[in-house]
């Protein structure tokens, strides 16, 4: 709980101190590994984010362990073995939306670059994502996909268990921003 919160006071410090900030406590992501000899799907709801508007900064932490799984069995390997989530328990992500604007009450589709670490493995990527605003609710919203490449987070699957996980793994995402109060 405490290294939750330090990494909450991370995330504020990272955005502007003056400018409105926005949080997202229970944003969800899901990931999906598609092959012909099995599917995988895995949903996280404790996923922290902040949003900037007025400097398009975007930052996410993802708990690891927090992924629920159909099969406990695909749980326990994910954690275990794939992420090894007792020696990198968190995933995060650092970014900006390019081109957004903040005024504008129009859904907004626009390209995210930034940095995403698992594994303590930190690559460069981007992305195109959903921006809603709600005037009215003073509230966000920001959905999109990613496709992640295993084998650039160093991910390590058996040879034997190789067509059960693909290469490519999509990951979804949705946040749903309320005003952060300092």
């Amino acid at each position: 709980m405490i290294k939750n919160l330090f990494l909450v006071f991370t995330l504020i410090f990272i955005l502007k101190a003056n400018e409105q900030k926005f949080i997202a406590r229970q944003g969800q992501i899901t990931f999906f590994s598609y092959t012909t000899v099995e599917n995988i799907e895995a949903t996280n709801n404790q996923v922290l984010s902040i949003f900037n508007p007025e400097s398009s900064e975007i930052a996410v932490s993802i708990l690891m362990r927090a992924f629920n799984f159909e099969k406990a069995l695909m749980h326990e390997h994910f954690n275990e073995s794939y992420v090894e989530s007792d020696l990198f328990p968190q995933a995060t992500f650092e970014g900006t939306i390019i081109n957004f604007d903040a005024k504008s009450e129009a859904i907004q589709t626009r390209l995210v670059k930034g940095n995403f670490t698992l594994k303590d493995i930190t690559k460069e990527i981007e992305f195109k994502a959903q921006i809603a605003r709600n005037k009215k609710q003073n509230s966000y919203i920001i959905t999109g996909k990613i496709k992640l490449q295993r084998d650039d987070y160093n991910i390590k699957v058996p040879a034997m268990l190789r067509p059960n996980i693909a290469k490519n793994i999509e990951v979804s995402f949705n946040f749903q921003y309320e005003p952060y109060e300092d």
